[in-house]
């Protein structure tokens, strides 16, 4: 038997599967090579064109405010392992395959250079594509901290969401240990990026619930035209860029001070509210024009604020309806909160009665919980005019842990890792 001496890392025959011994995490340092460059620990929006590598190491994970992908598969796992060593091996052989994913290679030895009486180390749908600019975005559940030893670990900000007026959550599609968000713009790429890591899992931990989405409904790009919803409207103007470090530190980023000694293993994370909305697509169809732009509190053309010509001015809230969707979403009335918006549309077939199983699927990152998503929800869950066409049907929240930082990190190392 022999093994690679390339530098593209262990071979199948000195390291038997993903899912058994693992793999190395330093022998996947040769997926790093990017094709993006970085604005210090931020994607260059300049850089983002479709095709290419998002850069997997930084402070911060990729996939927050890296610019928004065309493309979503995300996926909420349950862990069926009670043996800590198992389950943070499983973390490290998913951030090696991460690495290589991202930068557009193959998992292990790829689709067929393994032996040939064992399965292949990748699946092989994404053979022949470019990397379409995957980020892979881990996040730990709630739930996850009742296991392991971990119960002094769960950071004060990840709080269990309240119900909230007009929910009618299908558990089916609710909760999680952890959760993975893959991003690209060919869905092949990200669908690739979850089977992978479901199959690397397998005995670990199995997929909870999943959902596609297309046709994203945010930017995190200076200056560029917010993306459209199912609805025809643009939503979310104001939205953080990945380029506003202030913003992001103040309203994303967690800081060194923002809790105590248990929760500093969370400094430079973030916290991800995960929410399927379904959208009430035949009823709104059926609506008067002038009604739809009073619930959004925007002309449906330009997307401008009630009152103004473009998209990007200044709204001036007492001229919309009181239960405008704007007005009440708008910081100003909200005590200056703020959150990072990275929605995906949805089509999931039909309901069994004629309707589009179809809208939203919301992703909101924030420094915390308890003072962005859930105030602001309760506020509009209780008064908005788009309650009528909505109805919140999923819904999950995770901590979502700092970047990876070299070669030799793992997600998940500040929690799992005593030296961290």
């Amino acid at each position: 038997m022999t093994e690679h001496t390339d530098g593209s890392g262990p071979s199948r025959r000195a390291l038997i599967g993903w899912g058994g011994a693992g793999l190395a995490l330093g022998a996947a340092a040769a997926g790093g090579a990017v094709a993006m460059a970085r604005t210090g620990d931020d994607p260059d929006p300049a850089a983002a064109e479709a095709g290419g590598a998002v850069e997997f190491h930084g402070a911060h994970q990729a996939g927050i405010a890296t610019p928004v992908q065309d493309r979503l598969h995300f996926a909420a796992f349950d862990v069926k392992t009670d043996d800590r060593e198992e389950f943070v091996r499983m973390l490290k052989d998913w951030t090696a395959a991460a690495r290589r994913m991202t930068a557009g290679k193959p998992v292990g030895e790829g689709a067929f250079d393994g032996l040939a009486e064992a399965p292949p180390d990748d699946t092989g749908e994404a053979m022949g594509l470019k990397p379409s600019r995957l980020t892979l975005t881990i996040g730990f559940g709630p739930s996850l901290f009742d296991r392991f030893g971990l119960e002094d670990r769960r950071p004060e900000a990840l709080v269990d969401l309240p119900k909230f007026p007009g929910d009618n959550l299908e558990k089916a599609r609710t909760g999680g240990d952890l959760c993975i968000q893959a991003c690209a713009d060919d869905p092949q790429v990200a669908v690739h990026a979850i089977r992978n890591l479901a199959r690397i899992g397998f005995g670990k931990v199995a997929v909870r619930w999943s959902q596609l989405g297309f046709g994203k409904t945010s930017s995190t790009t200076p200056d560029a035209q917010t993306p459209r919803n199912l609805f025809g409207f643009k939503d979310g103007t104001r939205n953080i860029a990945g380029t506003e470090t202030d913003r992001l530190r103040k309203f994303v980023w967690v800081g060194d001070g923002d809790a105590g000694d248990k929760d500093a293993w969370m400094t430079g994370g973030s916290y991800l509210v995960a929410r399927r909305i379904r959208m009430n697509i035949e009823t709104w169809d059926r609506t008067s024009l002038q009604e739809q732009e009073d619930v959004f509190g925007r002309d449906k053309r330009e997307g401008a604020p009630v009152g103004k010509a473009k998209e990007h001015d200044a709204p001036f809230l007492k001229a919309m309806k009181p239960d405008a969707h704007v007005r009440l979403a708008h910081p100003d009335s909200n005590n200056g909160i703020t959150i990072l918006r990275r929605g995906y549309s949805f089509t999931d077939g039909t309901d069994g009665l004629g309707r589009l199983d179809a809208g939203l699927f919301f992703l909101a990152y924030q420094r915390d919980v308890r003072q962005g998503f859930i105030p602001l929800q309760r506020k509009l869950s209780a008064h908005d005019a788009l309650n009528e066409y909505i109805q919140h049907v999923g819904s999950a929240v995770f901590a979502i842990p700092p970047g990876v930082r070299d070669s030799g990190d793992w997600w998940g190392r500040s929690l799992f890792s005593k030296e961290a």
